[in-house]
């Protein structure tokens, strides 16, 4: 299947239906010219869409496609997936971030193979770990062609600007309009249809920065062109504070050439993921703050150490993570309380975050 194509879908009746709100018509008619064909719309298996709406929650479509594809290779079914430990579940899922999508989803699994099969009403579905109510509509509608209105960031963007309306996205005045609109404008004969319409609508035509208005199907009617706020909506009410973390890992590698990670625990980003020795400080650390940390003293003799990554910015949602790494061969193969002994070549069967990975691909290019 070639990638995210653009291709021929099929439109609506072209007989008036006085059952759909002119908006839906043109989108939907918009759709059958220009919506994506994407492997979860060609399925009616609601474990497959489950899949594809948890993985693009966080994620662009160009990016979790593959992802996607190679997921439900590994586990093609949600008894499969229940089987799996966490580890070999996360290890899957390195690389799309945001790990506790993949720990809901496999806490979800297990509750679902439990109950024998997947549930086919809103509520069972919503009640699913990890479901909120877009992923819930998304799974119903297109699975199951039940009438529930999908709202994601693409059909904020859109009803906001082609019905002018400047009530905050983020807030609950906000999310009760916004939810209120799409009910009503919901073509309730093909609640499949029009939710994909709407929301590629507003990936590939009414886009975040510099959308194409002049080509638009909906700018006769769109408010926010006739009143030049195009880039002004939606508008958002609240703004994180986004903090500094600095890093230092150290990789430490034992003489008969083992690794020794740990897992991160609870509390904190990337939970159950595993990871080199972390030193983490309050600013910048010179060599000197880092060669004076305590933690040394619990490694035992140490037969060099290397700098190997400096100053590597890696940005979260709301955290910038500044990382420094070290390669330290240790002089003994001693055990470490807390970490387990990874063999060489055996370093891919643990799921670690990016920033980790970079780290990793520092150490071997070094070596």
């Amino acid at each position: 299947m070639t990638r995210n194509p653009t291709s021929t879908l099929p439109l609506p009746p072209d007989a008036p239906d006085a059952s759909r709100h002119p908006f839906a018509e043109a989108v939907e008619a918009w759709y059958g010219r220009h919506g994506r064909r994407l492997p979860w719309r060609d399925t009616a298996d609601p474990y497959r869409i489950w899949i594809s709406e948890i993985i693009l929650q966080q994620t662009r479509v160009a990016q979790g496609y593959d992802y996607y594809v190679r997921f439900v290779r590994r586990f093609p079914d949600v008894f499969s997936l229940a089987a799996a430990s966490e580890d070999e579940v996360l290890a899957a899922w390195q690389g799309l971030g945001y790990y506790s999508r993949a720990r809901n989803l496999h806490a979800a699994a297990r509750s679902i193979a439990a109950a024998g099969a997947f549930p086919t009403t809103y509520e069972g579905v919503r009640a699913l770990r990890g479901v909120g109510p877009y992923t819930a509509a998304a799974i119903c509608s297109f699975a199951y062609g039940l009438p529930h209105a999908v709202v994601d960031g693409n059909v904020y963007r859109v009803l906001a600007r082609h019905f002018g309306l400047s009530t905050p996205i983020d807030s609950t005045a906000g999310r009760h309009e916004f939810a209120a609109l799409a009910e009503a404008l919901l073509d309730r004969k093909a609640p499949a249809l029009y939710n994909q319409a709407l929301m590629d609508f507003g990936a590939l035509q009414c886009t975040p920065q510099n959308p194409n208005c002049t080509a638009c199907p909906l700018n006769g009617s769109c408010v926010a062109r006739q009143r030049g706020s195009v880039e002004a909506l939606p508008v958002r009410e609240k703004r994180t504070a986004v903090r500094d973390r600095y890093f230092v890992y150290l990789y430490l590698l034992r003489p008969d050439g083992s690794l020794l990670l740990r897992r991160r625990p609870a509390g904190d980003i990337w939970q159950g993921l595993y990871e080199p020795l972390l030193l983490e400080f309050s600013s910048a650390p010179s060599e000197t703050d880092v060669m004076g940390h305590a933690a040394w003293a619990t490694l035992g003799p140490v037969s060099s150490v290397a700098q190997v990554v400096r100053g590597r910015l890696h940005v979260l949602t709301h955290q910038r993570l500044h990382m420094d790494g070290y390669l330290v061969r240790l002089a003994s193969d001693a055990a470490l309380p807390g970490f387990v002994r990874v063999e060489a070549g055996a370093r891919d069967a643990y799921a670690v975050p990016r920033l980790v990975e970079l780290l990793f691909e520092a150490v071997d290019a070094y070596i």
